[in-house]
């Protein structure tokens, strides 16, 4: 069995169908390069001819190619009833320019009666013919097996069939999808285990596999390969997985087919796709090469895989999973003091690896159930030595578990407990003070406008200033900025990221305390403050004036590096 497998990422086709995700070109384009520095071997582009979009991205790619991985275009067997040299799906495909083509074809006969109403042996037909066509025109094909699995439950003979019919038209992968994700991790074993003794009996021959073509030719110039699609010729037909999480087992679905000899794996970042996802290859990369011991991606690019998670869920917008296995926020995160001490001692003790192999990052976090021990590590998460006997740590420890009382929550706020902790330390430089606000919100007719007036002072100095917003919190963030960007410039740069309100007491009603998490960032780090108060306005202004506070204590601390770097 081979130690090296081949990783699929579908995120900018399949992952793209998820709901509430939505990608522009030039966010296709960055994703790309992201998994291609990551050294992703195969990265499936889209469908060309299916939308504009995908034609642009495969042209743009031509213009400025990745530097390692290959680019594949993605389309379905040619439509009943005609050939695969007329249908004018596959010429855009060909336009697309890439060596690859992922084809899908219909394994379930349900689907061939009842999707494409045709009949079993025409789809037969459809597969051998679109796959010849392609290998005929220089291009090399993986062959999607949709609904693999329901398929040969329901009629084993027949699907079996049309992955013989796609080996010997040419295809070198035969991927096995479960499309309706309703396949349970033994069910796949047991599957992928029967198909490859079944292929086992086929009488395929070499020239069938690489059956002689023209080269691929681009503005009348042969185009060379990668080196990763050269290294990945096969000398027999591999097998690979496509899963999707329906059953929430979509990672334990391709590990264990890759357990049974599957070569090549299909996934997305983040596990993004359709209904409930696809297979998250943030999770299957490090299970199969620090668990398992396969070569999937050289273990310096694996270090990028926590910063590629997060980039991407920036790009596509969505706010990522904090509780994420290996790149979340919170993977490597620990809480309970006993944990803390332990971890502090020997990191073994609670973590199931190192979480730097991945570009993640060990957290102490700090609530009412933290020890002198949290307060300890996390001091020094934030460059802070303390000692223990040092009557700070006592009166910061106390300090959190009172806050905490009231309602305030720091697992979540590091960048407000890092403040508490600066200021028991008597570090906590005053670079403004709030000494009132009002909000006023004004509704005429359907628009509903805010209008905030802030005091300041700053350095002595007393500022009086307004400003207008599509609501009350917007409208004092304005406000705030606008009366300090003269002080200090780089809040200009500083934005709101994301706004969360919990009501602490619910059976207060309307009168309830409220708590109110206000994440920042300055387009390259992430902080997240946090106020309470009986008054929604009142709490958010607590988080928005911390939030830019520690912005600037940011600011401060890279303004200091660089000039000891510099010096």
């Amino acid at each position: 069995m081979t130690n090296r497998l081949w990783i699929y990422d579908t995120t900018l086709r399949d992952g793209a169908q998820c709901e509430g995700l939505s990608l522009s070109l030039e966010d296709k384009l960055r994703i790309a390069r992201q998994l291609d520095s990551l050294g992703i071997p195969f990265i499936e582009g889209g469908w060309p001819g299916a939308n504009p979009k995908d034609v642009q991205f495969f042209w743009r790619l031509k213009e400025q190619p990745l530097t390692q991985a290959e680019v594949v275009a993605f389309c379905s067997t040619r439509r009943p009833g005609t050939t695969a040299a007329n249908d004018e799906m596959l010429q855009a495909i060909l336009s697309a320019g890439t060596h690859w083509v992922t084809l899908f074809g219909k394994s379930w006969d349900l689907h061939v009666i009842e999707g494409l109403k045709t009949t079993l042996d025409e789809n037969l037909a459809m597969i051998q013919d679109t796959i010849e066509y392609l290998r005929s025109q220089g291009r090399r094909v993986i062959y999607d097996a949709e609904h693999w699995f329901d398929g040969y439950k329901h009629n084993r003979e027949y699907a079996i069939e049309t992955l013989q019919v796609a080996a010997k038209a040419g295809a070198e992968w035969l991927v096995l999808c479960d499309t309706n994700g309703g396949t349970l991790p033994h069910e796949v074993s047991q599957v992928v285990r029967d198909v490859a003794g079944i292929m086992e009996t086929w009488d395929i021959s070499e020239s069938e596999i690489h059956p002689p073509q023209p080269p691929l030719v681009k503005g009348g110039r042969k185009v060379a390969q990668s080196p990763i699609a050269n290294e990945g010729r096969n000398s027999k037909i591999q097998l690979g997985i496509h899963t999707h999480n329906d059953s929430g087992v979509a990672v334990a679905n391709a590990l264990a087919a890759v357990q049974e000899g599957v070569t090549m794996v299909q996934g997305t970042i983040n596990g993004y796709g359709e209904r409930c996802g696809n297979a998250n290859l943030c999770s299957l990369i490090p299970n199969f090469q620090l668990k398992l011991g396969y070569d999937c991606i050289q273990d310096e690019q694996l270090i990028k895989l926590t910063q590629v998670s997060r980039s991407v869920s920036e790009i596509v917008n969505l706010a990522p999973d904090d509780h994420a296995p290996f790149v979340g926020l919170s993977a490597f995160a620990h809480k309970g003091g006993i944990h803390v001490s332990a971890v502090e001692k020997n990191p073994l003790t609670y973590e199931h690896l190192e979480p730097q192999k991945v570009g993640n990052n060990r957290r102490i976090v700090i609530s009412d159930q933290s020890g002198l021990s949290n307060v300890l590590a996390k001091a020094k998460t934030f460059g802070i030595e303390l000692d223990r006997k040092d009557p700070a740590c006592r009166q910061i420890l106390d300090k959190l578990k009172s806050l905490e009382s009231q309602g305030y929550q720091f697992e979540a706020a590091e960048a407000s407990f890092e403040l508490l902790m600066r200021e028991a330390l008597g570090k906590r430089q005053p670079w403004f003070e709030i000494t009132g606000f009002q909000v006023h919100c004004d509704k005429v007719g359907e628009d509903c406008a805010a209008l905030a007036t802030v005091k300041l002072s700053v350095n002595g100095t007393n500022i009086l200033e307004c400003a207008e917003g599509n609501g009350p919190v917007s409208a004092l963030d304005a406000a705030l900025r606008k009366a300090l960007v003269n002080f200090y410039p780089a809040i200009a740069h500083f934005y709101l990221t994301d706004y969360k309100v919990r009501i602490l007491d619910g059976g207060a009603g309307t009168s309830a305390k409220t708590r109110v998490l206000v994440e920042f960032s300055n387009g390259q780090d992430r902080w997240t403050t946090v106020g309470v108060s009986g008054n929604i306005l009142d709490a958010s202004c607590q988080a928005v004036v911390e939030g830019l506070e520690y912005g600037l204590v940011l600011e401060n601390q890279e303004a200091i590096a660089l000039v000891c770097r510099v010096h």
